[in-house]
Order: C-alpha cells, then sequence, then structure tokens
C-alpha cells in the first residue's frame, strides 16, 4: 500500500470527527463504489484493472442503481458511507441538496461516456420499429382519451370499448379526461405493429436508466400526440404526472437493477421485449436484435453523436473528503479517466462505452484528477 504521512494525519482527523464507531471502519483499505448497473460493467473494470496494476487493492463495486447509489452516497462522509457511486443521469439536486445536508460538500462530477438505451427482444425475431409515440401509448399508466373523427370517446371512462367499437375507430386523442391504458397487443397500438402482447421487461424506480427511459423515451412520445404536447406547455407539472408513470398492469415489468436477467428473459421469449443500456447489447449481440427508434438503429456513432433518439451521458461522483482517509481513490479516478480505458480504443468501449469526444475527455480527465468540486446542479 502506499500511504504517505499527510494521508495518515487526515485519517486520523476523520475518524476523530466521525467518533468511536467510525473510528473502527478505519481499517477499511479499500474503496467502495456503489451506484447505476448500467455504469456498474464500467467501474467493475476499471477497478479490476487497477488492482491488478497499481499495487491498490481491488474496489469493491456493487450494483444498487442510479437512486440507490445516490442515497448511500449522500448519506453521509465517513467509511461506512460509500466513496464513489455511478449514475446513469446526472445527479439530481434534491440528491446534491440531500448530500450537502448530510455534509457531503466536496463532490467532483466525471461524465463517463455516452450511451444508449435500447429496446430489443431475442436474436432471430423480426425487425420492428417503434416511434416513441407507440411507446408512451403502450406503456403508459394512463392516456387520453381516444376520440374518433367526429371528437367523439371510443372508450368509457374504465377504459373500456364502448358498443360497436374498435381500435381502428381511434383517430386522435382529447386530454379533456384520461383513461386507463386499454392497450393489450402492440396492434392495438398501431397497425404498423405486430398483434403480439404488449410485454416489456424494464428497470426499477431505483434506475438512472428508467428516469433516462422517462424522460428521453416516453415523455417525447407523449408529446408527439397534440393536446399532450399542448398540456406540457400549459401545465407541466400536470403534464409531467400523466407522462411519467409506466403500467402496473402487466404490460410493463419492472425487472431489477440487474440488466442481465432482462437479457436472460427475452432471449427465451419470441415477443418480449427487455429495455437496458447499449453495452448489454454489445455484449450480447448475437443473441438480441435492437428495434430501431424512429428508423435508427442504436448503433455507435449515432449514440456518440447524440443521432439515437434515445441517448444519454453516464456519470461517475467521487466523495472528495474520503481521499486522504481512503487509500487509492486519486490514482483511481487517473486509470478510470484515461485513454486505455475511456478512449475510444480502451479497455472500457470493449464493454460497450461511447467515448466522449477528444476535446472533451481531455477536459473530463483535467477536472478529475484536480478534483474540482460540483457547485451545485441545474434543474433537469
Amino acid at each position: 500500500m502506499k500511504f504517505s504521512a499527510m494521508t495518515c494525519v487526515s485519517a486520523i482527523a476523520l475518524a476523530l470527527t466521525l467518533g468511536t464507531h467510525e473510528a473502527e471502519a478505519q481499517s477499511r483499505d479499500s474503496i467502495r463504489i456503489v451506484g447505476s448497473s448500467t455504469v456498474f460493467p464500467f467501474t467493475t473494470a476499471a477497478s479490476e484493472n487497477f488492482g491488478s496494476t497499481s499495487g491498490y487493492r481491488t474496489p469493491v463495486v456493487e450494483s444498487t442503481g442510479t437512486g440507490g447509489g445516490m442515497n448511500l452516497f449522500c448519506a453521509g462522509v465517513g467509511l461506512r458511507h460509500p466513496d464513489i457511486t455511478g449514475a446513469s443521469r446526472r445527479m439530481l439536486p434534491s440528491e446534491f441538496e440531500l448530500c450537502q445536508r448530510n455534509g457531503v460538500t466536496s463532490i467532483t462530477e466525471i461524465p463517463l461516456g455516452s450511451d444508449g438505451i435500447v429496446v430489443a427482444r431475442a436474436g432471430g425475431t423480426p425487425d420492428i420499429n417503434f416511434e416513441r409515440r407507440e411507446l408512451y401509448l403502450g406503456l403508459a399508466a394512463t392516456i387520453p382519451m381516444p376520440v374518433d373523427s367526429d371528437g367523439e370517446p371510443v372508450f368509457n371512462s374504465d377504459g373500456e370499448l364502448l358498443p360497436s367499437r374498435d381500435f381502428n375507430d381511434v383517430a386522435a386523442y382529447s386530454c379533456d379526461a384520461f383513461i386507463p391504458n386499454p392497450h393489450s397487443l402492440w396492434s392495438d397500438v398501431s397497425n404498423d405493429l405486430p398483434a403480439d402482447r404488449i410485454e416489456v421487461l424494464g428497470p426499477p424506480p431505483t434506475s438512472g436508466t428508467r428516469d433516462s427511459w422517462i424522460e428521453l423515451g416516453i415523455q417525447p412520445g407523449a408529446r408527439q400526440i397534440e393536446c399532450l404536447d399542448a398540456l406540457s406547455e400549459s401545465d407541466e407539472d400536470r403534464f409531467d404526472e400523466v407522462s411519467s408513470r409506466l403500467r402496473e398492469d402487466g404490460p410493463w415489468i419492472d425487472s431489477g437493477e440487474n440488466d442481465n436477467v432482462i437479457v436472460q428473459t427475452i432471449v427465451n421469449s419470441d415477443t418480449a421485449f427487455g429495455v437496458f443500456g447499449y453495452s448489454y447489447l454489445e455484449q450480447n449481440s448475437g443473441r438480441l436484435n435492437a428495434v430501431t427508434i424512429e428508423g435508427i438503429a442504436p448503433e455507435y456513432d449515432d449514440i456518440s453523436e447524440g443521432v439515437y433518439p434515445i441517448a444519454r451521458t453516464m456519470f461517475v461522483y467521487v466523495k472528495n473528503q474520503h481521499v486522504a482517509a481512503v487509500p487509492g481513490i486519486a490514482e483511481w479516478i487517473e486509470e478510470l479517466t484515461s485513454e486505455d480505458a475511456f478512449g475510444p480504443f480502451g479497455y472500457l468501449a470493449d464493454r460497450g462505452l461511447v467515448a466522449l469526444p477528444e476535446a472533451r475527455r481531455n477536459e473530463v480527465r483535467e477536472q478529475s484528477q484536480e478534483r474540482v468540486p460540483m457547485t451545485g446542479v441545474e434543474p433537469h
């Protein structure tokens, strides 16, 4: 291990501020990392390489989900709390405030690279294209009242077809009323989609991938419906309420934080879809068939350039107050942000990471290795 006199002094000072219970935790000599299941393969790979080449112990990496990781990370300063968390979306203002309240006052944000949220099913199944509007209509818990060409309702308030009506009568939607989602088949949503049962396995509410799925997939799909687009301008809170809640009646299935479980499930089904990060598609390319979203496939260049509609940035957050007390944090940051790791030909690219542009990587590397602290988070 590599300890300096300053490190020892800082560790002792930290222990004294935390009391006897925390002092017992000073024996921890490995970095603890929590957070996103999507970021997990990247922090794990960096940690394994770090452990095998640096002389430090291999960090302990846990997949807790973005939200769960933020709660653990922001719970306080002291060695019973994690040092680093991964996130598949940016830290929320509420999470930053939680950190501040609990004394986590110096945090460095590291944009790691880009990722696409993929919708896929078993390999060998027919190709399919989804409009985001169709994803909203298939998966939202409630939808605006479907109406015919004369503006008359096609369903009752319970989401049941009115007598002598069918899905082909739907010509538009009215936000004067909302009903429970009535669609059970994809062909109910659109005649261009197959007559298969709607069944989509995806991340739970604690996942940053779920947040990004709502923000980049479902809500833009809702805005493609005229009355909901108007509602997003006139009453943003109401729009968020009706566009961000997914179904709980079966078609959407929360599948935990381990995206490999989703992959294992859908490869054994001809009709079920999974929602997960691009890295899992890369790792299972021979077993999965990714759908196109609005005609664009989840491919490296289109994700990197932001052309793919459901692309987002992934992040790592470092608790700077632990750097002096936990051996190797500064060196781990150097490993993570090296060209050999997060560059376009680095070993994280082999895991599915889509590298940031060169100028941005250089900026991120400098700021992260200097551990420049965040000063706040702009509302999303």
